[in-house]
């Protein structure tokens, strides 16, 4: 036996595919995000974008809860576009009013997943904060904005704590039955430096450890652990040397749906895994007899799958009737 595996007891969440899941913080966050997504469950994704350290992560949360919007009193202008410190620069605009009504948006959008959602589950990234200089407050995003107006720190895991304690009473207070599901985004932030970035997940896992022993409705799944002690391979890092692979991805997301989905979920995953495949399929001579009947059957599967599991196949059952002859 030449590594060590980590088994992930049953977490009790069993979700299934009307579960409502809102994912939020690191890159991380999307590639679980975009798992579920992709397997038809009801999931928010990273509405605010790539978020990394937890006390921007809070804040957002907060500002989705109520009707005040702090986040509007934190834009800036630079070579023209409008940006929101509090947001990834993907959400940004040349006008300083349509960045405001996308964050109106993306606030309404999250407080509605969030009053609906069984699940939420935040990606730490860092522990490191850049603060502006001008305001003392911990930013999201620099947006490439000169150096000298930010400095950065490690955020003390006290302050942590007692935010990230305090978001989660108030979610709680919001949505009673809400579980939050912490993760360690396993992306190395090395232009930290190595050290830093040891220091600085470090922090992250404390802090979990910490939330999670104290709150039995918040949990905590290892996906850092997963990539650092059960992979602990060069051979599962993409060519920077930073982001998992997808092979890496896929195994952490099976260890994922093996701990929180229902079996009924579990199940489901393997048809629609095939269904995705077969739609996927490119074939040499498109409009060859076979192939249009290949088509044809495969969008009777896909009905019956969605009557069977209530499922919004327009953009699946769009694809195939493109390659439809007629």
């Amino acid at each position: 036996m030449f590594r060590t595996e980590l088994h992930i007891p049953a977490g009790g969440l069993d979700l299934n595919l009307s579960s409502g899941i809102l994912t939020i913080g690191s890159c991380f966050a999307e590639v679980i995000g975009r798992k579920l997504q992709e397997n038809k469950a009801q999931v928010l994704v990273n509405p605010f974008g790539t978020i990394f350290n937890p006390l921007s992560v809070n804040k957002l949360l907060r500002a989705s809860l109520d009707d005040s919007n702090p986040i509007a009193d934190n834009l800036v202008q630079h070579n023209g576009i409008w940006y929101a410190y509090d947001l990834h620069s993907s959400l940004s605009s040349p006008s300083r009013d349509t960045l405001l009504q996308h964050i109106r948006e993306r606030l309404a959008l999250t407080r509605n997943a969030l009053q609906q959602a069984n699940l939420l589950i935040i990606t730490l990234g860092t522990a490191v904060g850049y603060r502006l200089q001008s305001s003392s407050e911990v930013v999201a995003n620099c947006h490439k904005l000169p150096a000298r107006q930010f400095s950065r720190e490690l955020l003390p895991l006290s302050t942590l704590f007692s935010d990230t304690k305090q978001c989660l009473e108030e979610l709680w207070q919001f949505n009673p039955s809400l579980q939050v599901l912490f993760t360690v985004s396993p992306v190395r932030h090395i232009k930290e430096t190595i050290e830093v970035n040891s220091v600085s997940k470090s922090i992250l896992r404390m802090l979990c450890h910490d939330i999670t022993t104290s709150s039995e409705q918040a949990h905590y799944f290892p996906a850092f652990e997963l990539m650092m002690d059960d992979l602990r391979d060069y051979r599962f890092y993409g060519r920077d040397m930073v982001h998992p692979t997808e092979v890496a991805e896929d195994y952490i997301w099976d260890k994922f749906a093996n701990a929180y989905l229902s079996q009924d979920f579990r199940d489901f995953l393997k048809v629609w895994e095939k269904m995705r495949r077969a739609i996927a399929h490119r074939p040499f001579h498109p409009a060859s007899e076979a192939h249009q009947s290949f088509l044809k059957t495969t969008l009777r599967q896909l009905q019956d799958l969605s009557n069977m599991y209530k499922l919004d196949i327009s953009e699946e059952e769009k694809a195939l009737k493109q390659q439809l002859i007629t």
